[in-house]
């Protein structure tokens, strides 16, 4: 059974799942779909395109759903998902896709702080944590366990891997590594995120295995291609699996270099 503030307004033909609470004046448009057990903080606008999971929360006056901005866009049926028991705090916005992705996804567990911003085509995984205003441009992917600090920017199509952490007031112009810190400007490699893996549980051994991948990428003074291919020949562990291949899939922008580099961005692939 639905709580609905008197005041909201929720069209009827919204799927909603029960246990639904909607607050004072939020809005819920046709075809919108809302999970069992979500929350609908005052003010808040599920439009059309709006898919929540179960036990989703919105705080007060978030937006999900709205038209991407794009120039390109020309009103095709797209979407923007939310994954179960994600919560978003106070005025996020969420657009959806554009033909590129046909939809905006956001992982289950993730934390959204207020004022963030996921623009259309983004793909958030599982456990993300974006801080007070973080700001993603469109087809930003972020894998899971990332946390990205307040105030920090992501461009357009930048690719941030899982388990990294990207300090605050940062403007991240290229791809961040699974399992690193990133911090400075221009965005460097700050050393591996051992406080993050060992608090999720990765033993002593990976993370060892970790940090030495890193140690080759960015402090043998091997090109990347080299670099790389040293990785790929020594024993592996899915971890640097892991890592090796999310270079070889960089996007155009290339990956962040060390402190004295200029970035991981050779040999970048024809269809990136």
């Amino acid at each position: 059974m639905a709580q609905i503030d008197p005041t909201a307004s929720v069209h009827p033909e919204a799927k909603l799942g029960g246990n639904v609470t909607v607050g004072p004046f939020a809005v819920i448009e046709q075809g919108a779909e809302v999970g069992d057990g979500c929350v609908i903080g005052p003010h808040a606008y599920v439009t059309t395109w709006a898919r929540l999971g179960v036990e989703v929360k919105l705080a007060k006056g978030v937006v999900v759903g709205t038209d991407p901005q794009d120039l390109k866009f020309a009103g095709e049926q797209t979407t923007a998902h939310v994954g179960d028991r994600t919560v978003i705090r106070e005025f996020v916005t969420v657009n959806r896709g554009t033909t590129y992705h046909m939809k905006t996804v956001i992982g289950a567990d993730c934390l959204l702080l207020a004022y963030s911003h996921i623009a259309h085509d983004c793909i958030v995984g599982d456990h993300v944590i974006l801080d007070n205003a973080v700001q993603l441009a469109g087809h930003v992917e972020i894998g899971e366990w990332a946390i990205i600090g307040g105030l920090s920017g992501v461009q357009q199509f930048v690719h941030i891997g899982a388990h990294a952490f990207i300090g605050g007031m940062c403007a991240v112009r290229k791809d961040v590594p699974p399992f690193v810190k990133a911090a400075g400007e221009p965005l460097v490699f700050a050393g591996t995120n051992n406080i993050g893996l060992a608090r999720r549980g990765f033993e002593k051994e990976r993370i060892t295995a970790i940090q030495q991948a890193y140690r080759t990428l960015y402090r043998s003074g091997l090109l990347i291609k080299d670099a790389l291919e040293k990785l790929r020949g020594e024993a592996s562990t899915p971890d640097v699996e892991q890592i090796v291949r999310f270079i070889d899939n960089r996007s155009k922008h290339g990956v962040i270099g060390g402190p004295r580099s200029r970035g991981i961005d050779e040999q970048v692939p024809s269809g990136a």
